[in-house]
């Protein structure tokens, strides 16, 4: 088990993190999820050594992280979130240089790099030069040479960044498999909420430093009083319907859609959708939608999360 026990980070007069307390389980695929700005490469960069914290400690299986212990930082493996390889040199190399300075011995070292290659999908760019990869296949050799070393726990800080969906569900996979047949624990930031749904089993918001949610889905979910909403498509005639929907329930407008919370009668859909043909609002301009983990963050903070 990871814990991050009251950890404090401060740079010059901006507190970064403010009293950090955190119990990640061993195996769990686990989320950090927060704006551009929160504190979540800055947690990070403590629970690998590479900061220092002000205050409070982190802990592996209640042994206290010594930051000049290489046996112990040997333990984490980390995908930054900027590309961290030599362009100009082959992934082949790239790969070899990270071993090497992981202290992975040449025999053992072939092997591992065998394997990181099919886990990534790059076997077949091995010897290209890595300026020549697209930017999804430079994300999965960035966290082909984190793993070399075998490490229990992979941080990746943002992963996905500017990738194409096709890269982006291969990276999911390929951290899933990381997670569930290689049995290592992951810990996964990201300020897009629904990677985060389908990928970890727990998760903790953080914003301005603190830690101010922390559960699974449904837990985090279930803090809000609306778990449903209906969203309607906003167009023209939708909008000329509002003074028609009012009476269904409460109202917001958005960008794209009008969102309705129904109230009482009308929380048996059966009468919402009667009232829709009423107003000869089509079907398919209708759908109901669960409750989100960016409308759990819109409930506790205020804001949208991308903002």
């Amino acid at each position: 088990m990871l814990q991050i026990s009251s950890v404090v980070k401060n740079f010059d007069k901006v507190q970064a993190l403010k009293g950090i307390d955190l119990k990640i389980e061993k195996g769990s695929f686990f989320g950090l999820l927060g704006p551009n700005g929160a504190g979540k490469t800055t947690l990070l960069n403590i629970i690998i050594g590479f900061l220092t914290p002000d205050a409070g400690h982190v802990s592996i299986d209640n042994e206290p992280l010594i930051y000049d212990n290489l046996k112990m930082k040997k333990k984490f493996g980390y995908v930054p979130q900027e590309i961290a390889l030599y362009q100009e040199l082959p992934a082949l190399t790239n790969l070899k240089i990270f071993g090497e300075l992981y202290g992975v011995g040449k025999k053992e070292l072939n092997k591992k790099i065998d394997w990181a290659l099919e886990l990534v999908g790059l076997s077949g760019r091995q010897r290209d030069v890595v300026k020549t990869y697209s930017g999804g296949m430079k994300r999965r050799l960035n966290i082909a040479c984190s793993v070399l070393h075998d490490p229990e726990i992979i941080l990746c800080d943002e992963p996905t960044v500017g990738v194409d969906p096709q890269s982006r569900n291969a990276i999911f996979e390929m951290l899933r498999r990381l997670n569930k047949e290689e049995g290592k624990t992951i810990i996964y930031t990201t300020h897009y909420m629904e990677e985060a749904e389908q990928l970890c089993d727990r998760m903790a918001i953080i914003d301005y430093g603190e830690i101010i949610a922390e559960g699974n889905l449904n837990e985090l979910t279930n803090l809000l009083e609306k778990k449903e909403t209906v969203k309607i498509v906003k167009n023209d005639f939708t909008l000329s319907k509002i003074e028609g929907l009012k009476g269904m329930g409460l109202i917001n407008e958005t960008e794209f859609y009008l969102e309705l919370i129904p109230k009482g009668e009308f929380k048996k859909y059966a009468l919402l959708f009667t009232k829709f043909q009423e107003l000869n609002i089509p079907d398919d301009s209708v759908e109901i939608s669960r409750a989100s983990l960016e409308d759990v963050f819109l409930f506790l903070t205020g804001r949208k999360l991308r903002d």
